[in-house]
């Protein structure tokens, strides 16, 4: 997380090693919540190792995984960590992981204290956003083998991992169709 923060280059040592000291190491396995449907998320975290996804309910009960968080990466249920309000979102394991907790009365009361902060959240809020707008142009622009190629030269460690419904939802294509572009790249 050290070095994520470093990576800024807004945040003092000092600022860096207060907020991992106030942080909460979080094991979760696979298949574990870190938030459901109708929660209200006041924590983001650090993923230290492994990987989540991110997912809705569909009105017919399918699950569509819209995000795939990574190590080295914050993750929450950014809507309700803003407003309060209940998530309409879920967030769950998809292997072993390693968190770092921060509440969001830390992150706040860490706000309150320096400018420096405003900044860093300002700059986490602009990246989110960058993030999303990137995901929505990559489902509207590329196919899903670019889709998947791209996924593929960022992660590839990871991805092997994920089981094929979750990534076939993630790249808004069948899990036969993944399967096929799996073999067309010789994955």
């Amino acid at each position: 997380m050290k070095e994520f923060l470093n990576s800024f280059n807004i945040l003092t040592k000092d600022e860096i090693a207060h907020l991992i000291a106030l942080s909460t190491p979080k094991l979760m396995h696979k298949g574990d919540f870190f938030i459901r449907e109708g929660e209200i998320c006041e924590e983001v975290a650090f993923v230290v190792n492994g990987t989540l996804r991110s997912f809705i309910l569909a009105e017919n009960g399918e699950e569509m995984t819209y995000c795939i968080t990574f190590p080295n990466n914050l993750m929450t249920a950014y809507s309700s960590f803003i407003t309060g309000q209940p998530t309409e979102e879920n967030i769950q394991a998809v292997s072993t992981v390693e968190l770092l907790i921060m509440s969001k009365n830390t992150i706040n009361d860490l706000a309150n204290t320096h400018v420096n902060w405003l900044k860093f959240l300002k700059v986490v809020a602009e990246q989110q956003y960058i993030e999303l707008e990137k995901r929505i142009f990559q489902l509207q622009k590329n196919n899903a083998v670019k889709r998947y190629s791209e996924l593929l030269k960022h992660q590839p460690e990871y991805v092997k991992h994920i089981p094929l419904n979750y990534l076939a939802s993630y790249l808004n294509v069948t899990q036969r169709h993944l399967s096929r572009i799996r073999k067309e790249i010789n994955f």
